[in-house]
């Protein structure tokens, strides 16, 4: 699949093709549907199919001081839309000469004149252009007047609410591991290169593989039940610490997968760590023996867990 970057001329064999336009942070079931009629355009009328998204995010650009939020990577969105059909991945990066094209440069310059897009799927409150003035209604004139198709795709409801990635977020954050992975159609997955640490949890007798949060959304600081991908396809079984690690100093907020029954060397790969269950908050413990004691008991907890959830 390859990576395009909105500067960039589009390869002749993409040229015409359909194009899937949103951010799509977390690819959730509202997100899909919205590939997925592009997908069908693209298929009916034997066009190649983009998905466009915006990386860094436009919060980032425009509240520089926002809290981290994402829930992909950009590598991890890549993934997924190859997953639902897509050719290309059309990266939008958000900087200060995307945030001061106009609505009409936008459609003109980028969409018709560099893509030559033949039709654009969006959903229905997508924005665009310097100030947010363009609308899914000034995109469906575009299309009239300058020849491309356009469809809006309706949300995706569920319970009268909309599926959207402030739900997932909201869920997430309060440790709701099992809606967020509904809304997404997968367990939230948080990825990063293993890292050196001070090795607490070997001496512990739970040797844990560092990652940092990064610009992931932060979860509910505490222990989880997971399950790690890895790069050689491997799955293995795991409870995780999220959080500071309030029993030593310094505090340092990492996430920390120990994986049952696993004692190879991850130091520099990059793997994926799923969450599956919330067990308990962090908490800290007044001696080594009492953590050793609960750390026993949330892995076996997480086992237990696990064992009811389907991979």
């Amino acid at each position: 699949m390859q990576r395009l970057f909105h500067r960039d001329s589009v390869p002749d064999e993409l040229r015409g093709g359909v194009i899937a336009l949103g951010n799509f942070d977390g690819f959730h079931r509202g997100h899909q549907a919205v590939v997925g009629r592009a997908v069908h355009h693209a298929d009916d009328d034997k066009r190649p199919i983009i998905v466009a998204t915006f990386d860094p995010h436009p919060v980032r650009h425009f509240q520089p001081d926002a809290p981290p939020f994402r829930l992909t990577t950009l590598d991890q969105r890549q993934a997924l839309f190859a997953d639902a059909g897509a050719q290309a991945m059309m990266v939008f990066e958000f900087g200060p000469e995307l945030a001061g094209t106009t609505a009409e440069d936008f459609v003109e310059e980028i969409l018709l004149n560099r893509f030559g897009v033949a039709g654009v799927v969006t959903g229905n409150d997508f924005v665009f252009g310097k100030g947010r003035k363009g609308d899914v209604v000034m995109l469906a004139e575009y299309a009239k007047s300058h020849g491309f198709f356009t469809e809006i795709a309706a949300p995706v409801n569920e319970d009268e609410m909309i599926i959207s990635s402030s739900r997932i977020r909201d869920a997430i954050k309060a440790g709701d591991c099992e809606t967020a992975a509904h809304l997404l159609t997968r367990p939230f997955t948080i990825e990063g290169v293993v890292e050196h640490g001070s090795k607490n949890g070997r001496k512990l007798g739970y040797p844990t593989a560092n990652i940092q949060l990064g610009s992931y959304i932060r979860p509910k600081y505490g222990i989880y039940a997971v399950r790690g991908r890895l790069p050689d396809g491997r799955t293995l079984n795991g409870a995780a610490n999220i959080g500071i690690r309030p029993s030593f100093d310094p505090p340092i907020e990492l996430l920390e997968p120990y994986f049952f029954d696993f004692s190879d060397d991850l130091y520099g790969q990059t793997i994926e760590v799923e969450l599956i269950s919330f067990i308990r908050e962090e908490a800290k413990f007044d001696d080594l023996e009492a953590l050793k004691a609960q750390m026993a008991d949330d892995c076996a907890e997480a086992e237990r867990r696990l064992t009811q959830h389907i991979m």
